[in-house]
């Protein structure tokens, strides 16, 4: 943006430049390189357009995990969680090799091996990670015996990731470490179901969590 200064007052664009009036002074400046038209519809931005619709689906769906998980983030103690649990969705996105570019979803990805494991892997700041070994099967969770935790919650994430809505159900389970954990059906085995497991103290301190 520059001034300038002539007896003859232009208003408008003249081919790279526009000219106006901003306080009083002339100011001259060049055309946005930027237009909506041209990113919607020149096929030299296809590639753009995939990656922003992608990009996101994969904000819409971490904010919907990260809301139903709030209060135990919070316990996390970690200021750059927000941005590692983006990354985390769309490394998971990037597992999804049955859709089309520009339409890879968290949820195929998550149908993956290589998806599953990054979701479990994944460090909730200082709060230590789940014991290896913990699985679910129906609604069952096998432990390993190998943790020193009072009591388990165990959360149950619905997710509509069409409409970007989700729900979840939390149920506390008192812990023997020589059994294994039975906990109710919250949903339907046809909904998009996510568990996570936080592992506390009878004093309510959480010593672990994690997805299972």
């Amino acid at each position: 943006m520059a001034t300038y200064e002539s007896l003859i007052k232009i208003k408008g664009a003249v081919g790279d430049l526009v000219f106006y009036t901003l306080n009083g002074k002339n100011i001259v400046r060049k055309k946005s390189g930027f237009n909506k038209t041209a990113f919607k519809e020149n096929p030299s931005y296809e590639k753009v357009r995939q990656n922003s619709s992608e990009f996101g689906h994969c904000s819409k769906v971490g904010k919907i995990i990260r809301t139903s998980l709030n209060e135990y983030i919070k316990e996390a103690g970690d200021p750059l969680l927000y941005q590692k649990f983006a990354k985390l969705m769309t490394e998971i996105k990037d597992e999804d090799t049955v859709s089309e570019r520009g339409k890879r979803t968290v949820r195929e990805g998550l149908q993956t091996k290589g998806g599953k494991l990054l979701l479990k892997g994944f460090q909730f700041g200082e709060v230590n990670h789940l014991p290896s070994g913990l699985k679910i099967q129906g609604q069952t969770l096998f432990l390993n015996g190998n943790f020193t935790a009072d009591k388990a919650v165990i959360l149950t994430l619905k997710l509509d990731t069409e409409h970007y809505i989700g729900e979840h159900i939390e149920e506390i389970i008192s812990l023997d470490p020589h059994k294994d954990l039975h906990f109710k059906k919250q949903f339907s085995e046809d909904d998009f179901l996510l568990y996570f497991l936080v592992l506390k103290k009878n004093d309510n301190k959480i010593t672990h969590m994690g997805f299972i």
